[in-house]
């Protein structure tokens, strides 16, 4: 009896040790299996980046990468790929959601990070619009709460929304205007509905959904003789002009005869000259006309590459300080600055020390210190943490201490 219970132990010791190498040869050869899928798509990128591939053709790598992987492998693969200079990140970032979007629905948006500046929920609020319509609003309101990132990244999600709310009504911004009205909140004093209206003017100006219907568009709210058209059009509200023309910079840079894929400082020149147009009176609108340039300085500068933005050097922000200066006039460089300043720190979601080393770069003493009070007042804005705020006055300059405290410490 002793001997048949030894040799029935025996048995199941064995098998379970057979199903040990078994389950550790799978697992083995499934992470061998990862690592060899890993490093295939590590060259197939390593050899468009040698071929300098254009945006069309990474775009399309990336797509059929999602559809193969899943979106989010792709997403993965893009955080960590090294492509060509003057790639928008960002507009791949797009790309990629949209793959998302037809796979999980509404629930991508638990699998979305803050990165790619917001490009996947962006992506996932433009789907759920043109596949369910203006009854979708309430559940984009809903989506656009759980986008992830700091506190601003409710009121951006609407942004991204604004792209998808143009391609819906067919490239007709004035339409899109009207539909965007409709998601702004009393709580949020609007401004859904003006980050609506300001994806509306970027995905004019180049979006990727409808192409061929955009390109016709355009040449009804894009004039020859007036640069600032759409946003001073008759039938844009005037409560929505200012973001208009914050978002309408690429098309200035077209405007002074540039090309809006690689723009010189010669466009941004003539650029700015076109937002001198607005009165100075009219502080509102020309701060926004010239602040838009800021936002894209700090995008153009780091060559498009948004994933890596807090690590620009002294001399990439030395650059979008220099380019500010090209408008001449006080008033549009200092908006130039501000703008800029508030594309680095992004509502909280980037490393201020990245914000802080652009006003450092800054050599003039009254510039500088607008710089930080705007980055202070930034802080302010986004960020309730009283830890946070003790730790960013330590890492500002003293000659803006008593500044910074004043304004974050609490009482």
């Amino acid at each position: 009896m002793g001997a048949k219970r030894y040799a029935y132990v025996f048995k199941k010791v064995a098998v379970l040790f057979i199903l040990f190498l078994t389950l550790t040869g799978l697992f083995f050869l499934s992470g061998r299996s990862e690592a060899l899928r890993n490093s295939a798509i590590q060259n197939d990128v390593r050899e468009l980046t040698r071929k300098n591939a254009s945006f069309g053709d990474i775009s399309q790598y990336f797509k059929n990468l999602a559809e193969k992987e899943s979106a989010e492998y792709a997403f993965t693969v893009l955080a960590q790929a090294s492509l060509p200079t003057n790639i928008d990140i960002h507009l791949l970032g797009h790309i990629i959601g949209d793959e998302l979007y037809k796979q999980q629905g509404l629930k991508g948006i638990s699998i979305c990070t803050d990165d790619f500046r917001n490009a996947c929920s962006h992506s996932i609020v433009i789907g759920t619009l043109l596949e369910k319509g203006e009854e979708a609003l309430s559940d984009i309101s809903e989506i656009c709460r759980k986008a992830p990132g700091g506190s601003g990244a409710y009121t951006m999600c609407f942004h991204g929304l604004g792209h998808g709310v143009l391609a819906y009504t067919d490239y007709e911004l004035e339409k899109a205007v009207l539909l965007c009205k409709k998601t702004g909140t009393p709580e949020y004093n609007n401004r859904e509905y003006m980050e609506c209206v300001g994806g509306t003017a970027m995905e004019m100006i180049g979006g990727v959904h409808d192409k061929a219907v955009r390109i016709e568009k355009s040449k009804e709210y894009f004039k020859e003789n007036d640069a600032l058209y759409p946003c001073n059009a008759d039938f844009m509200p005037v409560e929505v002009r200012a973001i208009c023309y914050l978002y309408l910079t690429p098309h200035l840079f077209e405007a002074a005869g540039g090309d809006l894929g690689n723009p010189t400082p010669r466009d941004f020149e003539g650029a700015f000259q076109l937002c001198d147009v607005i009165p100075e009176e009219d502080t509102f609108n020309r701060d926004a006309c010239f602040g838009g340039f800021g936002k894209e300085f700090t995008v153009l500068a780091n060559d498009r590459d948004v994933r890596n933005i807090e690590r620009m050097n002294a001399q990439q922000l030395k650059t979008v300080y220099d380019w500010c200066t090209l408008a001449e006039h006080e008033d549009g460089i200092l908006s130039c600055i501000n703008s800029a300043v508030k594309s680095l720190y992004w509502g909280g979601e980037n490393d201020s020390l990245v914000a802080i080393r652009l006003c450092r770069v800054i050599d003039s003493q009254k510039r500088q210190g607008f710089c930080f009070e705007r980055l202070i007042n930034e802080v302010n804005f986004y960020i309730s943490d009283v830890a946070y705020r003790r730790e960013f006055c330590t890492q500002v300059p003293t000659a803006y201490d008593i500044m910074c405290k004043q304004t974050l410490y609490v009482q």
